[in-house]
């Protein structure tokens, strides 16, 4: 047994050595195929390496030695594809390497390639380090491309970013290295750099903004050009000294840190104010050129859109310039004669925007006046100002018509309100005028309605219509109903924005490029597409309410050119009660003052000001409107020989009758005074349903009768009326005969007095408040009296008639010597209190008319009964002898 577990041991020992033996030679096996297959790999991705690397520089252009010199210039052609400018080719100030100081040649070493005499055009240290001091300083700190590399990817390559272009600028780095010095290529480098203000080169830097050669320069100085062609626009030291003078420490920083300068050094440069360092605006140099501002444009666009370099790339641009535009632009904002533009004086800024309408192609551009640098500030695209009141169709009632489907007659009361916050605000003339449409909010600019509008549509809306229109919002508050940005916008976004109104709701973002031709003849089209951002129906009836802005009394007025329809929106500014205490500025002045306005061929832009806000626009003469009277100028010459129709109304609106005055509003009805009817417009399918009753015309009275009364000689009048569908019901009775009378009553009868051988026409309608019915008619002849004869003598009855329908009858009776008697009688239930009586001595003659007794005075209205009529006394026809009257009037 012993024996058999012997084996049985030895057996499992056996076993489990070779299992061990089994698991150590497994991952040797394993390792090695690992291996094997990372070398076929790696074979395998050296090679499809070296292919790429073929196949992307195989294209790659040949280094050209004119092409290292000096960039080719890019030009510039207006709308008619002829030729304004070349930018690139111009302001360069070329300098030799040895005329390059080494403060200068250290600061950019320590910038852009601090290795820059170590490697042979590619550094994969610097590289590393770029990432690193990246990581270490902020974004930007350090570039990850050698000098070599920036001078071939400026003189023969483009700007995109891709591996085909990175391939290209290592492999003509090398090659570059290998044919020319370090010094000539850093020469290369220093007099290619652009550095803003349409310039390159370094020595041209150093002229621009200190007036000094490259020797003369201080360290920070050096240090702040050096720093520049990163992003020569955002580092300009002119426009932007804050973020110029951030970079040019940075710069400082690096130069510490790799050894150029002592920690002291750095610090002392660094305390330097680049504000104060650079050339004060009076000592700049002016490079008159009546395109520049549009220039401007166009350099910022097409570094926007694209990875070209205007100054380098040899590019040709097709712009949307309108040459005669833009000179007359020029014209009237540097005029000096006050009956074209009365300025105040020379130091009230303005800036214009003109647009094609329908397209968005920017047709001038008024950068700014008596402007003494050449691509200074630039008041059209460059600043941002509060809009005031011109935001009010953007933010308000633009949305409440396309989100809330309000009519151009939408009801608003102009009273006193709060922000949702609870902060108060008020009109500009801190007045308030009650219920008014929409139309004479905006017409008038009220500020109470415009909030009202924007709390009713909501901020999120209102903000995603603005957006969609190009205002850049980045928040909404009730405040910028009435334009109280917090960063502002500049004429260019706000004449982007009113063009889509003018464009039956498509917007086009402004451009001032179609299209750019490269070198090699490709050509590439720039232009932005529209898009539909609203209902037609929203923007014709903005439109509308816009022309209104121009009809008196609206604050537009001055803007209008005769025969040209016209829509457009003032808008004012105001300042704070702690900026009117602390600047000492008076409450009618204001900081801004804009007119933004359309035809269907142009739209243009304009604000006015001052460069600071501590100055104000005062209310004297037109200060206030100057913006009206540049836009009327600019619209009335840019019009002139060319039709500009008038803006049509789409299908989704229909035109309105509403009757003034009601609220909710109501449709005007066919009986309502023209003078009560206002013309307006509402979204098809929304206008109201109610008809005005206020003005309905009421039902004639029915089954009228006369009947005379031989006994007492009256005739009676009666009709027929539903008098209790309609309490205030009264009727208006005339009556026509030889004596007419007239009186106005609530019974439905009438009693008066008449005369034999009289004929009597009766005319009787129905009134309440304004409503009347149609007028219904009836006659009556009254029969002579037995044995009267009419020969001899002469009668002449006489009817008075007194406000209290009391009536006299006087008769005259002519034998030879006339008596008349006069008596007042009461044809009512009552009689009255006195009669009057006249004696005459007239005598009448032949079968001459006798003489007429006077009017009988008024008798006391008795008690009860129906109100009688009214008398009047009759004259006498002409050519009729009329015996004398005389007598006493009792009262």
């Amino acid at each position: 047994m012993s024996e058999q577990f012997k084996s049985r041991e030895e057996r499992r020992k056996q076993l489990q050595s070779k299992g061990k033996k089994n698991k150590q030679k497994k991952p040797r096996g394993l390792f090695k195929k690992i291996f094997l297959s990372l070398v076929v790999l790696g074979i395998i991705g050296i090679l499809a390496g070296v292919g790429t690397f073929a196949y992307f520089v195989k294209d790659a252009p040949k280094l050209d030695p004119k092409l290292l010199k000096d960039p080719i210039p890019s030009k510039i052609l207006d709308k008619n594809d002829k030729l304004i400018t070349e930018v690139g080719a111009v302001n360069r100030e070329y300098v030799n390497y040895k005329d390059i100081p080494k403060i200068l040649e250290d600061a950019v070493l320590a910038t852009e390639d601090y290795r820059f005499y170590k490697h042979h055009g590619i550094d994969p240290i610097r590289l590393g380090g770029a990432i690193l001091a990246n990581f270490q300083h902020g974004f930007g700190a350090e570039g990850g491309s050698t000098i070599t590399q920036q001078v071939v990817k400026n003189a023969f390559l483009t700007q995109e970013k891709t591996l085909k272009r990175k391939v290209q600028e290592a492999w003509l780095a090398y090659q570059l290295e290998q044919q020319y010095t370090k010094h000539q290529i850093f020469e290369m480098y220093v007099n290619k750099v652009y550095v803003s203000e349409n310039s390159h080169g370094l020595a041209t830097a150093a002229e621009i903004y200190y007036g000094k050669e490259l020797k003369d320069l201080t360290l920070a100085e050096a240090a702040q050009i050096a720093g520049m062609p990163q992003s020569p626009n955002n580092y300009n030291p002119f426009n932007h000294p804050d973020l110029a003078e951030k970079r040019r420490n940075i710069v400082l920083s690096l130069m510490y840190q790799h050894g150029f300068i002592s920690k002291q050094e750095m610090q002392e440069a660094s305390k330097v104010s680049v504000a104060d360092d650079v050339l004060k605006q009076d000592q700049r140099k002016v490079d008159d050129k009546p395109y520049e501002s549009f220039v401007d444009a166009v350099i910022d666009e097409v570094k926007a859109t694209t990875d070209f370099d205007i100054f380098t790339d040899g590019l040709t641009i097709y712009t949307t310039l309108d040459k005669d535009a833009q000179l007359h632009v020029n014209e009237i904002l540097n005029t000096k004669d006050s009956d074209i533009i009365p300025y105040p004086d020379d130091k009230l800024q303005a800036g214009i925007v003109l647009l094609d309408t329908k397209t968005g192609e920017i047709r001038a551009i008024g950068g700014g006046r008596n402007q003494q640098v050449q691509r200074g500030f630039n008041y059209a695209i460059d600043t941002r100002r509060q809009p005031g009141s011109t935001i009010k169709p953007v933010l308000d009632y633009g949305p409440a018509i396309e989100y809330l489907n309000w009519g151009t007659y939408e009801m608003i009361n102009d009273k006193p309100i709060t922000y949702s916050s609870g902060k108060k605000f008020g009109n500009w003339d801190q007045k308030y005028k009650g219920p008014m449409t929409m139309r004479t909010a905006l017409q008038l600019s009220r500020n109470s309605p415009a909030v009202q509008a924007l709390q009713q549509v909501g901020l999120d809306k209102a903000k995603e219509f603005a957006v969609n229109l190009g205002i850049p919002l980045k928040e909404i508050y009730e405040s910028y109903a009435i334009g109280g940005f917090e960063t502002g916008v500049s004429p260019l976004q706000m004449a982007g924005a009113y063009a889509a109104f003018g464009n039956n709701g498509f917007y086009t973002k402004p451009h001032s490029v179609k299209k750019i031709k490269l070198r090699d003849g490709t050509m590439i089209d720039t232009a932005p597409k529209p898009k539909v951002v609203m209902k037609d129906s929203t923007a014709f009836m903005v439109t509308d309410m816009l022309k209104s802005v121009l009809m008196s009394p609206g604050t537009g007025t001055r803007a209008k050119v005769p025969g040209l329809p016209i829509a457009g929106k003032t808008g004012t500014t105001n300042y704070t009660d702690q900026e009117m205490a602390e600047w000492n500025i008076n409450s009618s002045s204001v900081p801004d003052a804009w007119f933004t306005g359309y035809t269907t061929n142009y739209t243009a832009s304009i604000w006015t000001g001052y460069e600071s806000r501590k100055t104000p626009i005062t209310a004297e003469g037109s200060n206030q409107r100057i913006a009206q009277l540049l836009f009327k100028n600019l619209m009335a010459y840019v019009s002139k020989d060319i039709n500009t129709p008038d803006f049509k109304m789409p299908n989704s609106v229909q035109k309105v009758r509403i009757e003034k005055g009601t609220m909710p509003p109501v449709l005007a009805s066919q009986y309502t005074p023209s003078s009560q009817v206002s013309i307006e417009y509402a979204v098809k399918g929304h206008a109201p349903k109610r008809v005005s009753e206020k003005y309905n015309k009421l039902s004639a009275p029915a089954n009228v009768a006369a009947k005379y009364d031989n006994t007492n000689g009256n005739v009676v009048v009666s009709w027929d009326y539903n008098n209790a569908a309609n309490k205030d019901i009264q009727f208006d009775v005339t009556i026509d005969g030889t004596n007419s009378n007239h009186t106005v009553q609530t019974g439905n009868s009438l009693t008066f007095k008449a005369n034999p051988g009289e004929k009597y026409t009766i005319s009787i309608f129905a009134f309440s408040g304004t409503n009347k019915s149609d007028a219904v008619h009836t006659s009556i002849d009254i029969p002579q009296s037995e044995g009267q004869t009419d020969q001899g003598t002469g009668t002449t009855p006489g009817t008075g008639t007194e406000n209290n329908n009391g009536t006299g009858n006087g008769t005259g009776t002519e034998n030879g010597n006339g008596t008349g008697n006069g008596t007042g009688t009461e044809n009512g239930n009552g009689t009255g209190n006195e009669n009057g009586t006249t004696n005459g001595n007239g005598t009448g003659s032949g079968s001459n008319t006798g003489n007429t007794g006077n009017t009988g005075n008024t008798g006391n209205t008795g008690q009860g009964g129906a109100t009688p009529p009214v008398t009047t006394p009759v004259t006498p026809p002409p050519n009729q002898s009329t015996g004398n009257r005389g007598g006493t009037n009792s009262q």
